[in-house]
């Protein structure tokens, strides 16, 4: 199954990353993840016709994000083992079939099934972004890596609304088919020109599952980074979960109005090219500590004047994409860097972190907004940015003094 590192060697020759491969790759990516989230602001249509009750409703996207942490955990893994375009289309075929499910589905648990398969089946998207690490020199790996994320970002910001815009003039089923009808495009696309990238490594699949728990505990850095991260994403995913209930109950916007008013966080995707190229400038400290303090006053409008209205939130929302977006790029550029051999399992563990923190942020935020409105969701997620910040530097200093210690009995 192996093959030699002389071999692989000579696979990133032949296939680097070309501008027009980064733009596949992120394209594919935006894609790809964007089936987590059509169903999120259209549940409201989906339960009722499908006979699903409003109480159960929640429990769509719930195991939407549980498929896609135990494909994190199952799935992705696999590409340290098996080769990646293969796998990749075996899984966007899985896509495929839940996606086509759910868009003829009558009956909730079938639906109930088909939802946690979308989210099990898009981790492919986890499989492209280190196999562009693979296929990308050291030097301009961040730019590279920069840009593929902010096609996945693009996608997660840009699914919620255009699922409400299609749920709203051609019905909620049209969401789901016109998605398979995309993935099928996507999986033949990858076919043509994605190029192959088999692993070196000789590891049964049992023993790469029980390797996650040694990686995880042996390399600080991917803790480190992990942890920044899911504090940030959890503070992104608040902000956003709490938004549409913001707009539509003291601002009175329709869904379609909320829908448009999602795009605006699309431009926190020119944060992904730019901070791959200060990483690859050898700026990632500071580039990182950059992105936090800036999470951290994202929020700071809401302090100055709690009633500032839509374009304040606005503003909050481009900030805080920004900053969630560039320590993203910076963390998996560092994780990236603690081994080629390990990269398909490295991604998994920080994207799982990552996730748990989202699924955390997400799931206190309409709670939280009930009982104490959009001062304490802005209190909450300026402070979890505030704590990724203080630990950040905390390290920082740490990792200076022992460089200097080190330097010094040398």
């Amino acid at each position: 199954m192996g093959v030699s590192t002389r071999d692989t060697a000579a696979t990133i020759q032949k296939a680097s990353m070309t501008k027009g491969l980064v733009l596949l790759f992120a394209f594919c990516c935006g894609a790809i993840v964007a089936n987590i989230y059509y169903a999120q602001p259209i549940i409201s249509l989906i339960a009722p016709d499908i006979g699903m009750s409003s109480g159960r409703a929640s429990f769509i996207v719930s195991l939407t994000q549980i498929g896609y942490a135990l494909g994190l955990f199952f799935l992705v893994p696999l590409a340290d083992l098996v080769e990646n375009r293969r796998l990749m289309i075996a899984t966007i075929v899985i896509t495929i079939f839940s996606l086509v499910a759910a868009g003829l589905s009558k009956q909730p648990s079938v639906f109930l099934v088909v939802s946690a398969l979308i989210g099990f089946s898009s981790v492919s998207v986890q499989m492209l972004i280190p196999l562009a690490a693979h296929l990308t020199p050291e030097e301009s790996r961040g730019r590279v890596v920069g840009g593929i994320m902010g096609g996945l970002l693009l996608g997660i910001l840009l699914a919620r609304p255009l699922s409400s815009l299609v749920a709203d003039h051609l019905g909620w089923r049209a969401v789901f088919i016109g998605a398979a009808a995309l993935m099928l495009v996507i999986s033949i696309v990858i076919g043509m020109t994605m190029p192959k990238w088999q692993p070196t490594h000789r590891a049964s699949y049992g023993q790469l599952l029980m390797s996650l728990g040694q990686l995880f505990c042996h390399e600080p850095v991917l803790r480190q980074r992990a942890l920044y991260q899911g504090l940030m994403f959890a503070a992104f995913s608040l902000f956003w979960t709490a938004v549409p209930l913001i707009l539509s109950r003291e601002f009175g916007l329709t869904q379609s109005q909320i829908a448009i008013f999602s795009l605006v966080g699309a431009i926190g995707a020119i944060a992904a090219p730019i901070s791959g190229r200060l990483a690859d400038a050898g700026h990632t400290r500071r580039a990182s500590q950059l992105a936090m303090v800036l999470g951290v006053l994202s929020f700071l409008p809401a302090f100055i004047n709690p009633f500032y209205g839509v374009i304040g939130l606005a503003v909050t929302g481009i900030a805080l994409d920004f900053a969630v977006q560039m320590n993203m790029v910076l963390g998996q550029r560092a994780v990236y860097a603690l081994g080629i051999a390990n990269r398909g399992r490295l991604n998994a563990l920080y994207m799982i972190s990552i996730f748990i923190g989202g699924a955390i942020g997400s799931s206190v935020a309409s709670s939280l907004y009930e009982h104490a409105g959009w001062l304490a969701i802005a209190a909450v997620g300026s402070g979890l940015s505030l704590v990724a910040l203080v630990v950040f530097s905390v390290v920082s200093r740490r990792t200076r003094t022992g460089a200097m210690l080190k330097m010094n009995n040398g």
